[in-house]
Formats: structure tokens, C-alpha cells, sequence
């Protein structure tokens, strides 16, 4: 279906540009002469913004035209992203990344929406799931490209290239039609009702695990393998690129699969994702091969996420109210996971390297390698929120919108 496609494409160009420094954390430490606490600091409070403009625009999606809203959110991001290459030292990026995060604010709560009136309910799972698996697309593409484009021209130009496709997408977007709204319980129903859903609570907890599991994952992963296993940055951003975008599709398309017990069985892939992550970590130093497979193993576990949780909230949600409870949910799940993930590996970072001797670069090699353990420690804690959650959507007294076996 021609919508579908295009919102994914919009999606795979959001994580795309989302990600976009991920690959290039070296060259901007080693220009800027940051710490790993100031370039942790940038994702921290990219995703402070991105949560607190997430509420309002979603409201936004749910009442006004959300094919104006995203095409005004993609201009807007896709724009200041381009403007980034242009930065004169951290202050001139960190704001632009703050402008990247208002304009992709929009994506998720004006696209699930448009889907959840697009798709009938027996579908959404697999919607959802194709939706989201623009974010192993978006990543590995992120990462494979601007690593060898960094490595080939300089960072500034892998930001304007991560721009460029958004020319392209903006048109495309205005020749959809937006679907009917789906107003099974009325257009009157008060946001405040979301309130009442228990498992949307414990979903919103989930989402803050997975994000800051997945964020460090995706902002660490490449300076890991290249400070403590000796890999370029263009290497280490292509393969890690590679890696996560086999492992995130594979993982989106299993999610796809599976209609009941989504949140049990997100827990389960959590749980078994953690042993993979450890093992990773665990590697001695010159084992690149060995640590990156096991890494996208549990990297491609943790991906079946967004298709089994994101319909299960579609489910437990008044259809009028899909954008507000998506941009919520996403408020929480970034204020409280995606903002500190990043933050505290960069912080644990900083203080493992301090223990380990003088600041060299094999100090911080050190650092960060104790650091990532992090990772595995938050999967088991995801398993049990997730399970919790899935008790709950089980339970009379869940306030679910819809009948929800889960």
C-alpha cells in the first residue's frame, strides 16, 4: 500500500537523521574536545524536547490534518539537520539537535494514528510492526552511511547528506489521502481517560527501559568497537550500521508474526536479549567479529518491541485518543529512558576512566567497555516491567478500550 510505504520511508528518514551522530561521536569529541558526559548530553536533551513538544503536537494529530503536520515536521527537522553541518563548536550542534527533536516529535503520534484508522484491528499488529521497522532501516542506514561518509569528507558533510532525502518524501506525503478518523466511542472522549488504562502505565515504563537500552546502544555502540576493539570510524560505523539493521528487520518481522500474548512475549525476547548483550561485552579487546554479532543478536531480540507493544497499546486505546496516548507514552518513555541511558553510560564512562589512570584514550577504552554493561543489566529490568504489563492488560479492572488478550 502506497501510504504504508511512504510512512515508513518518513520513519526509516526520522531515525536516520535521529541518528545521524552516532556514527561520528569520535570525530566530535576529538574536534570539540568533549568528554563523554558532553556528547552523552546531546541525545539527553535531544529527547527532553522531543518528549515535552511530543504532548501538544500529538493532541495536535488527533484534532487537525496530520498529512500538514508531518510534512511540516520533516521540513523542519530534515532543515536543521542540514543546518548542523554548519556548527562552529558544541553549543551551535547542541541547538540545532534541540530543533531536530521538535520537528520529529510529530512522526510517531500523527503516523500510528493515520495507521490505526488505515488498518483494521486484525491488521494493526502487522502494521505497526512493518511501521516500526523503520527503525532498524533508519539506523543501519544512519550509521553505514554517514561512518564512511565521515571518514571519507568529515562529519559536516555526513549531516548534509542525512538531509537530503527529505526533498523527496515531502512531496510524496501531500499526494496521500489521509483516512477517516475512527470514532467508535466519539470525538468528545477526554484525554484524561488514559489515565485510567493501568497497562498503558506499565507500557510507558516499558518504553523508557527499551529506549535507554537502545539509544546507548545505538550512540556507544560504534565508539565501543572503536576505541576498545580498534576498529575506524567508518568500519565501525558500517558494520555496527549493517548489523543492527539485519538484526532490527529480522526482529520486526518476527513481532509481525504473532497476535497474542505480544507483551509476554516482548518480555521474553527482553530477557533472552540480555545473556547476548553480556556475552558482547565480555569479549577481550581485538574480538570486534565475535562482540558485534552477539551485540545484533540481542539487538534484533530487543527490535520485536515497538510491533508487539506499540499494537497492544492501539488495542487499550480509544481510537480518538491513539496520537494523544502515543505522544504520552512517548513523553514518559523519553524523559525517563532515552534521556538517561545515553547520560549515564556517558557518566559511567567518565568515571570508570578516571579509576582506571590518566585520561588516554586507553583509559577511556576501559571506561566505556565497563560502561556498556549497563546494557544487559536494563534488559532484565525490561522483562519484568513488560510481564508486569501484561498481567495488567489481562486483569477486568485493566480501563482497556477493547477487549485485549494478552
Amino acid at each position: 500500500m502506497t501510504t504504508l510505504a511512504v510512512l515508513f520511508l518518513i520513519n526509516v528518514l526520522n531515525y536516520y537523521d535521529r541518528q545521524a551522530l552516532g556514527a561520528v561521536v569520535e570525530p566530535l569529541r576529538h574536534e570539540f574536545h568533549l568528554s563523554d558526559t558532553q556528547l552523552a548530553l546531546i541525545p539527553t536533551l535531544f529527547t527532553i524536547v522531543y518528549a515535552i513538544a511530543g504532548l501538544p503536537l500529538g493532541r495536535m494529530a488527533d484534532t487537525g490534518s496530520r498529512k500538514r503536520l508531518l510534512a511540516v515536521g520533516v521540513a523542519v527537522w530534515a532543515g536543521l539537520t542540514a543546518i548542523g553541518a554548519l556548527a562552529a563548536n558544541f553549543a551551535m550542534l547542541l541547538a540545532t539537535r534541540l530543533g531536530v527533536g521538535v520537528g520529529e516529535a510529530v512522526c510517531a503520534p500523527a503516523a500510528t494514528s493515520w495507521i490505526g484508522d488505515l488498518v483494521p484491528a486484525q491488521g494493526r499488529a502487522r502494521a505497526l510492526a512493518g511501521f516500526m521497522m523503520a527503525v532498524p532501516v533508519g539506523v543501519m542506514l544512519s550509521l553505514a552511511v554517514t561512518g564512511p561518509v565521515a571518514q571519507a569528507w568529515g562529519w559536516r558533510m555526513a549531516l548534509a547528506v542525512a538531509a537530503l532525502p527529505a526533498a523527496v518524501l515531502i512531496p510524496a506525503l501531500f499526494r496521500l489521502e489521509e483516512p477517516r478518523r475512527d470514532s467508535a466511542v466519539g470525538k468528545s472522549a477526554s484525554p484524561m481517560l488514559l489515565a485510567r488504562v493501568q497497562a498503558l502505565w506499565w507500557i510507558a515504563a516499558s518504553g523508557a527501559l527499551v529506549n535507554a537500552i537502545l539509544y546507548t546502544f545505538s550512540y556507544f555502540m560504534p565508539a565501543f568497537l572503536t576505541r576498545f576493539h580498534g576498529l575506524s570510524v567508518g568500519q565501525a560505523g558500517l558494520w555496527t550500521g549493517i548489523g543492527s539493521g539485519v538484526a532490527g528487520i529480522l526482529g520486526a518481522v518476527g513481532a509481525g508474526v504473532f497476535g497474542a500474548g505480544r507483551l509476554r512475549l516482548a518480555a521474553l525476547a527482553s530477557l533472552v536479549a540480555a545473556p547476548f548483550a553480556a556475552a558482547a561485552i565480555l569479549l577481550p579487546a581485538g574480538r570486534a567479529a565475535a562482540a558485534l554479532c552477539l551485540a545484533m543478536l540481542a539487538y534484533g531480540l530487543l527490535q520485536t518491541y515497538y510491533g508487539l507493544v506499540y499494537s497492544a497499546m492501539h488495542d487499550i486505546v480509544a481510537p480518538e485518543l491513539r496520537g494523544t496516548a502515543m505522544s504520552a507514552y512517548l513523553m514518559a518513555s523519553y524523559l525517563g529512558g532515552a534521556s538517561f541511558g545515553p547520560l549515564l553510560t556517558g557518566r559511567l564512562s567518565d568515571h570508570f576512566a578516571r579509576q582506571a589512570g590518566p585520561m588516554t584514550e586507553a583509559a577511556r577504552a576501559i571506561g566505556l567497555h565497563q560502561a556498556m554493561y549497563v546494557i544487559p543489566v536494563l534488559c532484565v529490568v525490561l522483562a519484568a516491567v513488560l510481564w508486569g504489563g501484561a498481567k495488567s492488560a489481562q486483569s477486568p479492572d485493566s480501563g482497556g478500550f477493547d477487549a485485549y488478550a494478552s
